[in-house]
């Protein structure tokens, strides 16, 4: 005599559709591995020269804003030692350096997806204490007998840049010492350890009234042109090319504008 045929019970009918729901959604264009390479749920790490403090921070709050549940990490230092830093392992999945040569090397070792785009310039100033009381006006003043300065370490851009300014200006001068980065010039001016210093426009600016600039003569200073890219070893390539995107994008420049960082 046949069998009847077993019966499915109802509970386990809806399990399987249920089941077949969850499948059918995780093949969909709207999943979350899509998502996430808008950044979605992700942490970036953004290594960026000293000087873009100001402006990668709240580039990095408007990335966080666009992006909800994504969060930056910004390290900022002199380029040369980021550079360093990733060449020893640290992840990192966009650098944004403030000379094209430091970009240059971490590219020719493969450190870098893509080509780097040039998203900013700058220029080198004189910062001095409010209200100038040494009289400084040009770079030969900096070496009147007396007169404390401090510059950049030459590896670091600031550093070399300063450096071709005073070679220009045929100004020779022994700093009292050399920072490892352009945010520890100012801070020397700033706090009053020092008189003078050469750090770049935008950090006269974000000094505030704490300290004020003498201009460097047109034809002695050095313009810094400033490349991002992402890295090829980035956690997130797809998060941190979106995040280079802003940089590079009319609220990036806005930003950077504002911070007094010149057009690429």
């Amino acid at each position: 005599m046949p069998r009847r045929p077993s019966r499915v019970p109802g509970t386990l009918l809806v399990l399987l559709a249920l089941l077949g729901m969850a499948g059918c959604t995780g093949s969909s264009g709207g999943s979350d591995s899509a998502r996430a390479g808008d950044g979605a749920g992700h942490e970036i790490v953004v290594f960026a020269a000293a000087s873009l403090t100001g402006a990668f921070t709240e580039i990095g709050r408007r990335f966080e804003a666009e992006h909800p549940g994504t969060k930056v990490t910004l390290n900022f230092a002199g380029s040369s030692s980021l550079l360093a830093q990733l060449a020893e392992g640290a992840p990192a999945d966009v650098f944004a350096a403030a000379d094209e040569a430091t970009m240059a090397r971490l590219n020719a070792t493969g450190g870098v997806a893509g080509s780097p785009t040039v998203f900013a310039t700058n220029e080198l100033a004189i910062i001095v204490a409010p209200g100038n009381p040494e009289a400084v006006r040009s770079l030969a003043d900096l070496a009147r007998p007396g007169l404390l300065v401090v510059l950049a370490a030459i590896q670091v851009p600031a550093g070399a840049y300063a450096q071709q300014a005073l070679d220009r200006a045929r100004v020779a001068l022994t700093p009292v010492s050399r920072e490892n980065d352009v945010k520890a010039v100012a801070a020397k001016v700033v706090s009053g350890e020092v008189d003078a210093g050469i750090v770049y426009r935008t950090d006269v600016e974000a000094a505030g009234g704490r300290a004020v600039g003498v201009a460097i003569a047109a034809d002695l200073n050095v313009t810094a042109r400033y490349p991002i890219a992402v890295t090829a070893d980035a956690t997130h390539p797809a998060a941190a090319a979106s995040f280079v995107t802003l940089v590079t994008g009319p609220l990036g420049q806005d930003i950077l504008a504002r911070a007094g960082f010149g057009p690429p």
